[in-house]
């Protein structure tokens, strides 16, 4: 996580922490319209971390064991943990991405979905996505996302939640132009300015 008084160092990535859910349309219209087009196009001075949990909240029963009640219901929290162990698995920034891009557009049936997105995208490992979801690592990556949507200042209101470099800025703009909005953090070299003025979104 980026703590809230980050500061980048000259020549760093821009660093973007998207806090969504699996099930959220707000989030599915995020992803697929600006954060992957956004990645693609700029992904030399862009460093992505994807922290889905969104409006849930983290129990404990009486067995000791984590549970957790989602915003859309329980679904919501095994796609949430399908896509914490994507996140925490799969390494490549970009096919990380377009996994879970490709399973928000259809995650009521989050093994299915993950499965045919790993498919499209050539990833072999689902095994090792699947046992994670499928076992307390999968809990707990869910419940340190939960900790770290709810450390956020100021706290999340609406989902999703992103912050450019710690901060939450001009949320927004940074929901509907994402782009320019990464640019602007970037800087103002002439590298930055190359790589920004190219993208044909």
């Amino acid at each position: 996580m980026i703590p809230a008084h980050y500061l980048k160092t000259e020549g760093a990535p821009v660093l973007l922490s998207v806090f969504y859910e699996a099930l959220c349309p707000d989030s599915k219209y995020f992803l697929t319209k600006q954060m992957l087009p956004t990645f693609i196009a700029i992904s030399s001075i862009l460093e992505i971390h994807l922290i889905p949990y969104g409006k849930a909240t983290t129990n404990k029963n009486k067995k000791g064991e984590l549970t957790f009640d989602c915003q859309h219901g329980p679904t919501e929290c095994q796609a949430n943990i399908y896509h914490a162990c994507v996140v925490n698995i799969i390494e490549n920034p970009l096919v990380k991405l377009q996994i879970v891009t490709c399973m928000i557009q259809d995650n009521h049936f989050p093994r299915d979905a993950m499965l045919k997105c790993s498919r499209q995208y050539n990833v072999e490992n689902t095994d090792l996505i699947e046992k994670c979801a499928g076992s307390e690592h999968g809990l707990e990556l869910l419940k340190l996302n939960g900790e770290a949507t709810l450390a956020i200042r100021p706290s999340v209101t609406f989902i999703p939640t992103v912050t450019i470099d710690g901060s939450q800025g001009r949320q927004a703009s940074i929901l509907k132009n994402l782009l320019s909005e990464v640019c602007k953090a970037a800087g103002d070299t002439e590298e930055i300015r190359n790589i920004c003025k190219t993208p044909n979104l």
